[in-house]
């Protein structure tokens, strides 16, 4: 093939989309569903399946410059390090039961979490941390297991209430599986879809299962003061699609003495990606102090603008970041609650921040490698200015005027046919440089997943 540019790839797209379907972007009206899951009920024994997964988790971490992690020898004498190695294998095993037939229906879900710890040096390991599980003097448990969903569930229609233990996915709570394990809450849960393009959300909980750890937890927050927690994180949110090529989603959460945050998220497609398409993403988040304030006075606007253009198997992404506040864009330890387009190792998330991402996807689909797909990125931020701050909670009033870049390159593969179907693999290699007092640090890391689905039931 000979070298082409960009420009090129852009004019032939161009003249290619007349003669595309465009994505749709007429109105979606507002109607309900003509189904009803209940009414599909197979009963409790027919319905139920028994499944699983297991992950094979390796990461391996460098420090550039000052050493970033502390290991504890056998003496209890602590040591700098400037490296840190995980590797486990996490395995999930799920039980679902089906539901019962009737008016209401009700179920039941279980899930065992095992890990097993294959690197179980102390210094490698460096802990504790929240990869690998550790007695407190950093010594690494061989393997441990605990019970990471335990639910009842109750359905009438399209509107299902799941009481215990159970994975959620929301703008502001939301499981983080981006370790061996994911992690999970305990609580009540309410999702309603009756329309064919509305869906409701309501949740409160009082518990967080973290990733690597056994115990439940109370929440506290992913960058305030260590030891500050809160008894109670609910949330309420709606998700509507006005256009067949527009979805939008409109969420609020409080965590009690902490704060209260909103969330508006909108992603938009025009064109077709057979010849060009634009996906136009926002997302926005409020945060104020609320209750008696145990992280101090928060008034913090954050959001994020993302222009994705696509041709075929190419998509190239530009993402601007900014935080309006004079501490950082906080939100809850061991969720997602963080959907910003610059949330990447480093979240660039720091008080006043700006910041902006440039990204590359190769879906090797189109060539005759479906599943296969590499991509690349650099994100720079700036500007971060904590001198306003007044607070205790957060530790950013040394921050003047930091700056830090990231850039990355990875590979996933899924298969798509055969025993091994939907097996992921994906490697991963970031580097992150950062100014002095930028709270990430300078570091590489080299991350390598693969994770095995299966069904036994």
């Amino acid at each position: 093939m000979k070298p082409f540019t960009f420009t090129a790839l852009a004019l032939g797209a161009l003249s290619a989309m007349a003669q595309a379907e465009p994505q749709s972007q007429d109105f979606f009206p507002l109607s309900l569903k003509t189904t009803r899951e209940q009414d599909q009920a197979k009963g409790f024994i027919d319905g139920q399946s028994l499944s699983g997964s297991t992950r094979n988790w390796y990461s391996r971490e460098r420090a550039t410059r000052a050493p970033l992690f502390r290991y504890y020898k056998h003496d209890g004498s602590p040591h700098d390090s400037h490296s840190r190695d995980n590797w486990l294998q996490g395995t999930i095993l799920r039980y679902r039961s089906g539901f019962t037939q009737g008016t209401v229906g009700f179920a039941v879900e279980a899930a065992g979490y095992n890990a097993i710890a294959l690197e179980r040096g102390r210094a490698a390991v460096a802990g504790p941390n929240n990869r690998t599980l550790t007695h407190s003097d950093g010594e690494p448990l061989d393997q441990w297991s605990k019970m990471g969903l335990g639910n009842v569930k109750a359905r009438i229609g399209n509107t299902t209430l799941t009481l215990g233990r159970q994975s959620v996915d929301t703008p502001m709570i939301a499981e983080i599986g981006n370790r061996a394990l994911p992690s999970s809450f305990q609580g009540a849960f309410l999702h309603s879809a009756e329309f064919d393009n509305l869906s409701f959300d309501l949740g409160t909980f009082d518990r967080v299962s973290p990733r690597s750890e056994q115990s439940l937890s109370k929440f506290r927050s992913e960058y305030g003061a260590t030891g500050v927690e809160t008894d109670r994180a609910s949330t309420a949110g709606v998700s509507y699609q006005p256009l067949q090529s527009l979805t939008t989603s409109l969420y609020a959460t409080r965590a009690n003495d902490f704060w209260n945050q909103y969330y508006f998220g909108a992603s938009h497609v025009l064109g077709d990606s057979a010849a060009l398409s634009l996906t136009t993403g926002l997302n926005y988040y409020k945060t104020v102090d609320q209750g008696s304030r145990k992280l101090g006075q928060i008034d913090n606007d954050t959001y994020s603008l993302s222009l994705g253009l696509t041709h075929q198997a190419h998509t190239f992404t530009a993402a601007w970041q900014q935080v309006d506040g004079n501490e950082y864009f906080d939100y809850l330890h061991e969720t997602n609650g963080i959907f910003l387009a610059n949330s990447l190792l480093s979240d660039f998330n720091g008080p006043n921040e700006k910041s902006v991402q440039l990204s590359y996807v190769l879906n090797m689909a189109p060539y005759g490698v479906p599943g296969l797909k590499f991509n690349l990125y650099n994100a720079r931020g700036w500007g971060i200015d904590g001198t306003h701050y007044r607070g205790t909670a957060y530790d950013v009033r040394g921050l003047d005027g930091e700056s830090h870049y990231e850039w990355g390159i990875g590979t996933s593969y899924a298969v798509q046919s055969g025993p091994l179907r939907d097996t992921s693999i994906r490697a991963t290699y970031t580097a992150h440089r950062a100014s002095k007092a930028q709270a990430d640090g300078s570091l590489d890391e080299l991350r390598i997943v693969t994770t095995i689905p299966f069904d036994i039931l």
